[in-house]
């Protein structure tokens, strides 16, 4: 890894096993580094000033404080790691709130291990994850009797945005990576980075994430 920064990673997870697991997994990967690992949400804040990680892989669901109120704590602060949320989407009520949050992805715990490589990878470049999959069973959780505020927020939204604009905005709706996203509209990388800035400004949301769900719920239906 000479010449090259390392991604510095903290895991909060109350398993002990899915610790020593992810710990394993990522320690194996190119440019990784597991900095720390604790057990409950109210122990980030003190490991994340002990470890400066720039990426936090969080779970859900935990005794004390859970992931979601402990990752709004972490995105008040000035200079924020990113946060990753860890997930089984078997009973979690409150997915949602980890987005309102600030979270900038979110993985399932049956991803395989190179899935989530690439996520920390990703996360860490500035480019916040939300796979098709991952997408379609988000919008699932959501109440029936809310879809037509959501889609009527979602116009108004992106009714800001220019002809450009939405067409960025509506393939990061599709979970595109910036690449995929380059080549089907024909410009640059660098230009992508650019018109999701721009929409995110535009729009008010705080990340990629927060737009796909936005550019989802303007579909037509």
């Amino acid at each position: 890894m000479a010449g090259v920064s390392a991604i510095r990673v903290l895991i909060v997870d109350d398993d002990p096993l899915v610790r020593a697991g992810l710990t394993l997994m990522l320690k194996g990967a190119d440019e990784l580094v597991v900095v720390g690992g604790v057990a409950d949400g109210a122990d980030v804040a003190a490991a994340v000033d002990a470890h400066a990680p720039d990426v936090v892989l969080m779970d859900i669901r935990m005794p004390g404080l859970n992931g979601i109120d402990a990752t709004r704590l972490l995105r008040r602060r000035p200079d924020p790691p990113h946060v990753v949320m860890l997930t089984t989407f078997d009973a979690d009520e409150h997915v949602f709130g980890a987005l309102r949050a600030g979270a900038g992805g979110f993985l399932l715990k049956d991803t395989p291990p190179e899935g989530i490589v690439d996520a920390v990878r990703r996360v860490a470049a500035g480019e916040p994850i939300l796979s098709p999959d991952v997408t379609r069973r988000l919008i699932a959780h959501l109440a029936p009797e809310t879809e037509s505020r959501r889609r009527d927020d979602a116009h108004r939204l992106l009714s800001r945005l220019s002809g450009r604009e939405r067409e960025v905005a509506a393939a990061v709706g599709r979970g595109m990576s910036n690449g995929d996203i380059a080549a089907e509209l024909h410009m640059s990388v660098g230009t992508v980075k650019s018109y999701v800035s721009r929409v995110l400004a535009k729009t008010g949301l705080e990340n990629r994430v927060q737009l796909a769900l936005i550019a989802h719920d303007d579909r037509p239906s």
